[in-house]
């Protein structure tokens, strides 16, 4: 069996990172997980000749950044 390459560790990591993400409950860490998860995402697509990977997670890397602006500007409100 063959050793893993660096990028293939970063392909690993980066589903851990998005694995994480989702286990959140606060919205600001999921995204904050989420958008590093998929940033190593788009290098590892982009590293392999993976397009398709690297463009799927560029567009959730902008997702991320839209909706973390968004919630940094709003008032935090808290439910006690």
């Amino acid at each position: 069996m063959e050793a893993a390459t660096v990028w293939e560790w970063v392909g690993y990591l980066a589903s851990v990172v998005v694995a994480i993400s989702l286990m959140m409950s606060n919205i600001k860490k999921l995204r904050w997980w989420n958008l590093i998860g998929a940033s190593l995402f788009v290098a590892y697509g982009l590293a392999i000749g993976a397009m398709p990977v690297a463009l799927v997670n560029f567009f959730i890397v902008l997702i991320d950044i839209y909706y973390l602006i968004k919630l940094y500007k709003e008032p935090d409100i808290s439910v006690e």
